[in-house]
Order: C-alpha cells, then structure tokens, then sequence
C-alpha cells in the first residue's frame, strides 16, 4: 500500500497517520536491532575442519567471568555457536548459586565464520571453547593472569602440583563449572562430545565431589594432546552440525 493512499484513507487524520507511521517506524527499529539474537547459527563439517554461519560473540565479562583479552574480542576471535553462547553464559549463571566466591576466565574460540584459527588445530566450526583454568591465590580465587607478556595465559605452565608462582589450580571450581557446562548443555538440547585437560590433573579432578559425575557423564581425552593443556581445559561441544561444503560466495 502506497503512503499516500494510507494517508486518504477514509477515518484517518493525519494525526493518526502521524502515529501509525511512527509505530511502524519503531517496530521496524526494533526488528533491524534485534535481528541477530533471534538468528540460529549453522554449523557445517567438524571442530578439525569447518565453518560457521551466523556466529556469536561470548559477552565480553559477567559477574563472575570475563574473557581473557580484550584485544581478542575486538579481533573477533571469541565467536561461536549460538547454542553454545547460551549454554556458557547459563553455566556461568548456574555458578553464581553453586560457587558464588569463584571467578572464571575464557579463551579462546573462533572466528565469526569459522575456519582454521591459528595455533589451534580445531575450533573451526563454533562448538570448542577453551576455558582458562580458576586459580586460588591467598586463600582466594582470582582471574588466571592473561597479557601479551604470557601469551594472554597460554604461556604460563603449572607444575606437577598444579602450581605456577602464587598460583594453585582450584580443581573443585573446574569440576563445578564442567557439571554446571553439561546440564546447560542438556537444557539445551545439545551436549559435550570432549573435555581436554593435562591427563595427570585427571586424578584431582575425579578426586572432587563432582568428580564421580564427570568421570560418568563427560569424555575425557586420554593420551597427550599437541599441547599441553594445563592453563586451560578445552572443551568441544556435541551440536548436529550439516555437512562439510563449499562455503557460498
């Protein structure tokens, strides 16, 4: 319908044309703004060798967590699947309840149409999300120190112990978060396929009170990864995904 012919129409002023305009105005806004919350991202092949449409950025921080560089957000190396933004943000959520005095911190995840993101030989199709490990510093948890001076976390490696300087790998908040990663992925309709994490820690881990669930529930890789995954634990998250193909120009 033309304008004009709306603006003619009989029984409306032009006060209500005003009006309706203005009211079609701001629902179209409002749409545009909102378009790619209500979009799904699509993920093609496998974590090793795929890509991602529609992908979304992790929040940048939340009360109890942040990410572990702001420079990497804004190169946009924090993307992922949409149903996996929302099974980390509610786990982050879930952990303000089961370990309010915890603080956590993310790496990396990908790009925002996927592909391979250097160094890592996965993380190409938005389902893997490495997450740096929570540590206790004085009897209190702290941010895992991430800078460009340590390869922002990447860098630091913990002994036998699971100790780096002042720092103590807190194993009982890993297993709480992991726990808290499963039942938001479940509440999703989704799951995890993998947990990464240095196979000597394993121990520790399954020695916690969530333990016994996560040595039942969650697959752990056995062996050693191409590195040592001992600042961070990785984990891939189980999405059908469609099959690998040709990205459209």
């Amino acid at each position: 319908m033309k304008w004009r012919s709306f603006h003619q129409s009989p029984g409306v002023s032009p006060r209500g044309f005003r009006v309706r305009l203005a009211a079609l105005s701001a629902s179209v806004l409002w749409v545009a703004s909102n378009a790619s919350f209500a979009t799904e991202s699509t993920c093609f092949g496998n974590v090793a060798k795929g890509w991602l449409e529609s992908g979304v950025a992790l929040p940048s921080s939340g009360r109890n967590f942040s990410s572990y560089s702001n420079t990497a957000e804004i190169l946009g190396r924090t993307y992922v699947h949409s149903k996996v933004r929302d099974v980390v943000v509610a786990a982050y959520k879930g952990l303000e309840g089961a370990a309010p005095d915890k603080v956590f911190v993310y790496g990396e995840t990908g790009w925002k149409s996927g592909g391979r993101i250097r160094p890592h030989r996965t993380h190409q199709n938005g389902l893997s999300v490495d997450f740096m490990v929570p540590v206790i510093k004085a009897a209190r948890s702290v941010p895992l120190p991430t800078n460009a001076f340590n390869r922002f976390g990447y860098g630091i490696e913990f002994d036998a112990a699971g100790r780096y300087g002042d720092f103590e790998i807190d194993f009982p908040a890993i297993a709480e978060h992991l726990y808290q990663l499963d039942i938001a992925a479940h509440a999703q309709g989704i799951g995890i396929s993998l947990v990464i994490f240095d196979e000597s820690y394993l121990p520790r881990l399954f020695a916690t009170a969530r333990g016994p669930y996560l040595k039942q529930n969650l697959k752990f890789l056995h062996g050693q990864p191409w590195v040592r995954h001992d600042e961070h634990y990785h984990v891939d998250f189980a999405v059908k995904c469609e099959p690998l193909m040709k990205r459209s120009e």
